[in-house]
């Protein structure tokens, strides 16, 4: 049995009945991978909490839902909500009177007692019916409760999808060739730096294989950008890809987003950011008031199903199954002001990046249509690619307030008061996908490729990658 940092948990025999099928339904819902400590958690930190929340700001709740674009039933979940306080209540008196009658008939002559064993028995098989529909009610509303959405801030842009998003700043030139540009899957074939029709025998749809110097080019995208984030006084971690079931509960990837997680065969998930993890490493725990923002930037081997995308960039390095990412993950006090502005600070991080590598770039405050479950507000920043005269998403960064912190239970002690962080996260920068909009926009007449200044110290001084003799 695990000590959480709040309670010390009492024996299973010591929990109320109620709390017991709790673990027995919910466990079903979330996996095996669920311990005991795990569960409590759930329970009183996110269940228990937020059920009374949501009862006094039904209007606001529709509203979230109504501006992401995400069906919900508050109705429902309140309905289901009365049905479970309602059996709660009636199995409380039935067990009290059980235990009144049991105490009755220990005290009882032996004439009373078959009096008293008749009539304890109709009770005992009213409670049994009663506690089966409970388990019945309790498991509806679990899955509603998991499914309730975090509130967009009042800056979120309304709109039903990307093609929504609001642009909010633009750096840099759209270049201008003097020649016909060639996209980035022709220019990487002309140098012998890509190979799609190996990469789909041996990987399958989306499979690729980078060769000679544009490994050597992600490379040192991945060096520099951990020296510029180290900088600024991140932490680098390196994280694992391959997770139980409970972080992505924990940080909002499920139950939702299942249908774009690759999932093993014993029941663990491979992450497609290293938020998840880097997440997780501080779940159950209590830090400390000091050490806070925390700010970390973790590695991680990224995968995604791309559920949804089919015919979409079904060619080249936008859109793969298996990919590398530096993510910037932040926890801060409970503090919106202190969210909003680490928002902007781990947005302009990123910024910072592509300015330096010399990438025109646009940023767009994402619309609620756009907003994932947990997330607060989000922008995106989107590269230009000249092939499709357009700008394509290449880091997104999203605040939570304490949606994740919450599922979690990671906690800080404000002088009496314990609290939940605030949680941040943020592409700090993706690949191979930035190798895109890098290609393309430093390609040169001969079919050469111009190495930014920024990231030539890492390809030991050569200022551009052209074909080896």
């Amino acid at each position: 049995m695990n000590t959480l940092s709040l309670w010390k948990l009492p024996p299973n025999k010591e929990l109320p009945w109620w709390f017991r099928n709790f673990f027995e339904s919910f466990g079903k819902i979330l996996g095996r991978d669920f311990t005991y400590s795990v569960l409590f958690r759930i329970l009183y930190n996110f269940v228990m909490l937020d059920i009374k929340f949501i009862r006094e700001n039904q209007e606001l709740i529709k509203s979230a839902a109504k501006k992401k674009h995400i069906e919900f039933d508050v109705d429902k979940l309140i309905q289901v909500d009365d049905r479970r306080r309602k059996l709660l209540s009636s199995i409380e008196t039935l067990r009290a009177e059980q235990n009144v009658a049991s105490e009755k008939i220990a005290a009882a002559s032996q004439e009373e007692r078959t009096t008293l064993i008749n009539a304890v028995k109709s009770v005992k098989d009213l409670l049994e019916k009663e506690d089966v529909a409970f388990k019945e009610v309790m498991h509806e509303w679990q899955l509603l409760m998991v499914a309730v959405p975090n509130l967009p801030d009042m800056s979120v842009p309304e709109g039903a999808s990307d093609a929504d998003n609001q642009e909010v700043r633009v750096w840099g030139e759209k270049p201008v060739f003097n020649f016909e540009p060639k996209g980035h899957i022709e220019l990487l074939e002309n140098l012998d730096m890509i190979d799609l029709d190996r990469g789909t025998k041996v990987a399958g749809f989306r499979g690729y294989f980078l060769k000679g110097d544009a490994v050597l080019l992600m490379f040192a995208i991945w060096q520099f950008t951990l020296t510029e984030l180290m900088n600024k006084g991140f932490v680098p971690l390196s994280v694992p890809s391959l997770l139980k079931k409970a972080p992505f509960i924990g940080t909002g990837y499920l139950p939702q987003g299942e249908e774009d997680l690759y999932r093993t065969q014993d029941t663990d998930y491979l992450a497609g950011t290293a938020e998840v993890a880097t997440m997780a490493y501080f779940m159950d725990e209590t830090i400390d008031l000091k050490s806070l923002p925390m700010k970390f930037i973790s590695f991680s081997p990224c995968f995604r199903r791309e559920a949804g995308s089919h015919g979409k960039d079904t060619k080249g390095l936008i859109r793969v199954h298996e990919f590398m990412k530096l993510e910037q993950v932040v926890l801060c006090e409970a503090s919106h002001e202190q969210s909003v502005k680490l928002h902007e600070e781990v947005t302009a991080n990123a910024e910072d990046i592509m300015k330096k590598i010399g990438l025109t770039h646009r940023v767009v405050v994402n619309c609620g249509g756009d907003l994932g479950l947990g997330q607060v507000k989000k922008y995106d920043i989107e590269a230009w690619v000249p092939t499709e005269n357009s700008y394509r998403e290449t880091h997104s960064a999203s605040y939570f307030h304490d949606f994740q912190t919450r599922r979690l239970n990671i906690r800080y002690r404000d002088g009496d008061k314990l609290k939940f962080a605030h949680s941040l996260n943020n592409t700090a920068i993706a690949t191979p996908r930035v190798l895109v909009p890098i290609i393309e926009q430093f390609q040169q007449e001969d079919g050469s490729i111009l190495i930014p200044e920024v990231l030539q110290p890492y390809m030991n001084g050569r200022t551009r990658l052209a074909k080896r003799s």
